[in-house]
């Protein structure tokens, strides 16, 4: 083999290594922290013990950490003299929460095993964990990120879909982020769990036409027409099990009880209506495609390698 040759196998070896090494592993840390996933669900277990609603925003937490710039622990970062974070970004003031729980996960894996876990790892394992106990399915975290040193306010506001989004917009930007439409209605299926403000389905229960008229009666009682009355009053996302994990958020849409715009879109007369019908029929297929769509959505530009770093406090970096 000519030297040419060699050094050309040489490069294409190092980069298919270095291509292996920068992908994340379900078997990331079986040696440098073999006691995460324990560590990690005695906290989650005894924070939605405590209140039921918290497995919805830890989930939450996820989706919107990924959606911004990729799965990298930004959206736990607090504002500092050089950059304003995503907290206070308009999908997330007044509406994010869960960040005691992970700083308290943080704490306890800490203790188990300092320095070695992201807390973008510790957002993936939480939000799988506050899944299956709250019944629904379980699946295999790929871990291996690194947290981020910066957060961007300007990204959160841009990123993540408005509750205003129509069927188009809404796959718009899950294409934007490499997933497809099938993950969209998968993971938009986490509204089977949790709650919504007022401000953010008033629109919805007012002006729009495609909603059950009873349904939409029974959610003004609790949620006044005029913007700035009652705005953080909440109301279950999905009106029959909220703090369960099922698949009958799909049910109610086929019924027209979607809370949100953007819920109601996906069951509207549109490409995605198929799906949701086939979600609202079978559970196993909901909790497949869910666990699937999850994995995918954790793909999302993680940092890996060198990059970024590992944060000892997962609300600033070190």
């Amino acid at each position: 083999m000519a030297p040419s040759s060699l050094t050309l196998a040489f490069v294409m070896l190092l980069a298919i290594v270095g291509s292996s090494n920068a992908q994340l592993s379900t078997t990331f840390y079986s040696k440098s922290c073999p006691g995460v996933f324990r560590a990690v669900n005695s906290v989650v277990k005894s924070a939605i013990n405590k209140e039921a609603r918290m497995g919805a925003s830890l989930l939450r937490l996820f989706f919107h950490d990924c959606f911004v710039n990729g799965c990298d622990g930004s959206i736990l970062l607090d504002d500092t003299s050089t950059f304003i974070g995503e907290k206070k970004a308009a999908p997330n003031v007044n509406s994010v929460r869960g960040f005691e729980v992970i700083d308290n996960i943080k704490s306890e894996v800490e203790k188990v095993c300092p320095g070695v876990v992201s807390c973008a790892d510790i957002l993936a394992i939480t939000s799988r964990d506050a899944v299956v106990i709250l019944g629904g399915p379980n699946w295999d975290v790929k871990l291996g990120r690194r947290d981020a040193r910066t957060a961007s306010q300007a990204a959160a506001n841009s990123s993540i879909p408005p509750p205003t989004s129509s069927l188009s917009a809404l796959i718009s930007s899950f294409q934007s982020h490499g997933l497809s439409s099938k993950d969209l209605v998968a993971l938009y299926g986490a509204h089977t769990i949790g709650q919504a403000r007022c401000t953010n389905f008033r629109a919805h229960i007012y002006n729009d036409s495609n909603i059950d008229a009873s349904f939409a009666r029974t959610r003004k009682a609790n949620c006044p027409s005029t913007s700035g009355v009652g705005d953080n009053n909440l109301a279950p996302l999905d009106y029959q099990t909220p703090t369960v994990f099922d698949h009958t958020y799909f049910t109610g849409l086929i019924n027209r009880k979607g809370l949100l715009h953007s819920d109601q879109e996906l069951y509207n007369g549109g490409s995605t209506d198929s799906l949701v019908r086939t979600y609202s029929n079978s559970a196993s297929t909901f909790n497949s495609d869910f666990a699937a769509s999850m994995i995918n959505m954790g793909d999302i530009k993680p940092l890996t390698g060198s990059s970024g770093e590992i944060r000892k406090n997962c609300r600033k970096i070190n």
